[in-house]
């Protein structure tokens, strides 16, 4: 059997997604297991060993240059790429009209969510079985039942999500243990207040545990080295791959993180996790995995240094 995922952004949806890897995995042993990805995301998918071919799609990129040649040559190509092989089940786990036209595009029978179970409708219309799943239920476990019922089998209770990354052995972390800092996000509004971290590391380094801050733009650089500079011990990483980043959360006694889908990682890697959320409902995308995690906040929410520090503590209980 050959099937093909369709789950192409963004990089916490993209780790949600894993999971259903390993169910295919462990109900069809045989199955060779493709996935179409954003390009810029497409280090997720490489992170788990059952993953096959990688078609990488820039969707994000294309659409700001439709009038380029160099942009239609791109998109012929993939999809020249896409239709090489035939599927015996392609499956959008992503349900949006650009998921649904790259679907509409591979060779095999077309999956994903009938009309009543996605935010646009419209999308189901590209594929030939729909299947309705609940809406309440959380964001991985309603992507393991879509291509459980897409493929015949119900998934197990627990995820998993089958990755595992080597810790780093970079030479600028710290010699103590560290916890790492993910305080960069898409929106200001998920932002924790800065103040906070620095109450946060500053009660760490105290407890013999420094703080290690990975940061992304220029922006988000310029807070990790900010509040680097006023905790002790505290390193604002370099620029890091997903890779590179994955073994600098392997080698973390936890890690602290706001709205964003590097906290989703350190979930996948089963580091202990504490999400922190300040503008979103984390009931349906939060932190969600069998490893400790826990999720504070949420909308118009504040977490707090000390909610942190207890969570951390009963982490390490």
């Amino acid at each position: 059997m050959r099937i093909l995922i369709v789950k192409t952004s963004s990089l916490g949806d993209v780790i949600h997604n894993l999971p259903v890897v390993s169910d295919i995995r462990q109900h069809f042993p045989g199955a060779d297991i493709d996935w179409c990805v954003e390009e810029s995301f497409a280090a997720i998918p490489r992170l788990h060993p059952s993953v096959g071919a990688i078609h990488a799609v820039a969707v994000r990129r294309w659409r700001k240059h439709l009038l380029d040649w160099q942009t239609w040559r791109e998109m012929a190509a993939f999809r020249k790429r896409l239709q090489a092989c035939r599927y015996d089940r392609v499956i959008d786990t992503q349900g949006l009209l650009k998921s649904g036209l790259i679907t509409a595009q591979a060779i095999g029978v077309r999956c994903g969510y009938a009309a009543d179970s996605i935010r646009e409708p419209l999308a189901s219309r590209f594929y030939d079985q729909r299947f309705s799943i609940p809406t309440t239920a959380h964001a991985v476990t309603r992507n393991r039942l879509l291509v459980g019922a897409a493929l015949g089998y119900t998934p197990d209770p627990n995820p998993d999500y089958g990755i595992a990354a080597a810790p780093g052995s970079f030479h600028w972390l710290p010699p103590t243990p560290y916890a790492v800092f993910l305080t960069a996000t898409s929106r200001d509004d998920k932002l924790w207040p800065e103040d906070c971290w620095l109450e946060l590391g500053r009660q760490l380094q105290r407890q013999g545990c420094a703080a290690v801050l990975p940061a992304g733009n220029a922006l988000e650089r310029a807070r990790a080295a900010r509040l680097a500079e006023s905790i002790p011990g505290a390193i604002a990483a370099p620029p890091l791959s997903i890779a590179e980043l994955a073994g600098v959360l392997a080698g973390a006694r936890a890690a602290v993180g706001v709205d964003t889908g590097l906290t989703h990682l350190a979930v996948a890697l089963k580091i202990p996790t504490v999400a922190l959320y300040t503008a979103t409902d984390p009931g349906l995308t939060g932190v969600f995995g069998i490893g400790f995690h826990r999720n504070l906040g949420g909308k118009a929410q504040l977490p707090s240094v000390a909610a942190v520090l207890a969570e951390l503590q009963a982490a390490g209980d």
